[in-house]
């Protein structure tokens, strides 16, 4: 906020964006906030360039996203030289979407993505209630497994037969929950356009299209394959993940940890769960996240290129991680100087030369 006169704090429904706002404002001395959800201030917002003009401070705009008109006033606003006010602009979808930002504000716009809370936040010891239910707040935070399994089963319902609508993606809910209710079911998998369109019924280029609505919602993490210059055949394709557990869970029925434990998908879901945290960790973007897969089975989970050194990252549901010949020919083939092996244990330890086992729980200090 101190180096550009627009930020665009971006991330799902329900992830914090409005009560993070709410502070940001209480530490200036003029803040003035408005909802575009609420039709006073939209009132208010007749004539923008009329109501913003004449602000001083600091000004937020919430869920901007309904008024993508208001980006060539902003422009406007931002140009002015000493500027008088600083925006502040809260969005629930992605910059890709908010197109309308890119266009009018480019040069003078940031934009910061606020995720769900991860293990840096709640603590390790948090990390089987976090994983379990997930780091949106009200999920996290509610009295009982019970209470936190209602509440995503609301969200759900309301992002699929409200947000969505008002985001301008035009998706009937019902085929979009059907869609995100099966992609639960391959979380953690290749993408295959294919196999899913004849699911439904539909083209390839039709679940693709309801693919691109979830990421750009913060819902799906579409995870980039790495492509190595390798005399053998790579995987082309990207792995799908639910970017938050307790959505995923919501969307599996699964309700507490012992069905957790139960179910089928266990193993996928904590390797869609550590991942999203070892991002974090790493202070890694999106652009800078691949995996790495050969058609002869070798394979690597996370691949993090960052000032020119490719980090990589194995996940493993158990307690004592060994090398696996995966490991080695990974290892082997993309030439990477050191590997981590992300497990359930409790210790950070040597498995071989180049590869340690990391724990889960000493993640945020051992990959730092």
């Amino acid at each position: 906020m101190e180096d550009s006169p627009v930020v665009a704090l971006i991330g799902a429904r329900q992830v914090g964006k409005t009560t993070l706002a709410r502070e940001i404002a209480q530490r200036h001395l003029r803040a003035h906030l408005f909802d575009l959800e609420s039709s006073a201030d939209v009132a208010r917002l007749g004539d923008p360039l009329l109501a913003l003009s004449h602000l001083e401070g600091l000004v937020v705009l919430d869920e901007v996203q309904r008024r993508p008109d208001l980006f060539p006033t902003l422009r406007v606003l931002a140009d002015r030289h000493p500027s008088p006010a600083r925006f502040l602009v809260l969005g629930s979808a992605s910059p890709d979407l908010l197109r309308q930002s890119a266009e009018s504000l480019a040069g003078r716009i940031a934009h910061y993505e606020l995720p769900p809370l991860s293990l840096a936040e709640t603590g390790a010891a948090q990390v089987h209630d976090l994983w379990l239910r997930g780091g949106f707040p009200a999920s996290f935070t509610a009295r009982t497994d019970a209470a936190s399994y209602r509440w995503r089963r609301d969200f759900v319902r309301t992002f699929l037969e409200r947000d969505i609508a008002q985001l301008g993606i035009n998706i009937p809910p019902t085929t979009l929950e059907r869609f995100w209710n099966m992609l639960a079911h391959y979380h953690a998998q290749v993408w295959n356009g294919s196999e899913l369109g004849r699911a439904f019924g539909v083209s390839h280029h039709a679940v693709r299209r309801y693919l691109e609505a979830l990421e750009a919602t913060f819902m799906v993490r579409v995870l980039k394959p790495w492509s190595a210059n390798l005399g053998k055949r790579q995987v082309r394709s990207p792995k799908i993940y639910l970017r938050d557990s307790g959505l995923l869970h919501r969307l599996l029925d699964i309700a507490d940890p012992e069905q957790l434990e139960r179910h089928p998908k266990v193993g996928a879901s904590w390797e869609g769960f550590i991942i999203e945290n070892a991002i974090r960790a790493l202070g890694a973007e999106d652009r800078q996240c691949y995996f790495w897969g050969a058609h002869s089975g070798a394979e690597i989970d996370l691949l993090v290129r960052q000032a020119g050194r490719l980090r990589a990252l194995e996940v493993k549901r158990t307690s004592s991680p060994t090398i696996t010949r995966s490991m080695r020919t990974a290892v082997a083939d993309l030439k990477i100087e050191s590997l981590d092996v992300i497990h359930a244990g409790g210790e950070t330890f040597p498995l071989g030369p180049g590869i340690r086992a990391v724990a889960a729980a000493r993640m945020l200090e051992d990959l730092a």
